[in-house]
């Protein structure tokens, strides 16, 4: 079984509607955000609300209800973090995260950049390859529902795929041709 991780800044709407998705399918998935907190909408723009990974989802839930219900519950924060912590504890930064994937998808180009970046940092020492793809997701709670029927299909073929190494490039092609998100890719190394 192919083991994925689905990557986006703070862990809380692109990559876990698609770990979400691709759990409810059965797939062996994680999830992971790059930034240096988890950073949410806040009463205005200038006041984002910002938490520490590793902060549960259901206190973040609680602090959010009890602050402002009605507006956390018009912007879909509320509901979000509903969904999120039916899915796992709490946001994980991939940078903390020692584990090997096959393959990693990320949810934005400063995402794949980061997380590319991060491989290259940990050397490559044991030659294990790991494929990044970039499905450029907008950062709101339609796209991310989009972006994660384009990881799903993703997923779908290469799980279905006897060679990764050697169907990756007809695969992203193919996908790329049915949808509207644009997709990067490279290998990197563990």
């Amino acid at each position: 079984m192919v083991k994925f991780a689905v990557i986006c800044a703070s862990n809380m709407n692109r990559s876990m509607e698609a770990h979400y998705q691709l759990k409810k399918q059965g797939y062996n998935i994680e999830s992971y955000g790059t930034g240096s907190a988890v950073r949410l909408p806040g009463p205005t723009a200038t006041q984002p609300k910002i938490f520490h990974f590793g902060t549960a989802y259901n206190k973040i839930y609680d602090e959010l209800k009890t602050q402002d219900k009605a507006l956390y519950t018009r912007n879909g924060l509320l509901m979000m973090l509903d969904r999120n912590r039916d899915v796992k504890m709490a946001p994980q930064r991939f940078h903390d995260e020692p584990r090997f994937f096959d393959v990693i998808f990320t949810c934005e180009e400063r995402v794949f950049d980061a997380v590319c970046e991060e491989l290259l940092n940990r050397a490559g020492i044991n030659s294990k390859p790991v494929h990044v793809i970039n499905v450029d997701i907008e950062d709101n709670h339609r796209e991310a529902t989009l972006g994660a029927k384009t990881i799903v299909e993703l997923a779908w073929q290469i799980e279905a795929s006897k060679d990764i190494e050697r169907d990756m490039d007809r695969i992203i092609e193919d996908v790329q041709n049915k949808v509207s998100h644009k997709l990067l890719y490279t290998v990197a190394f563990y």
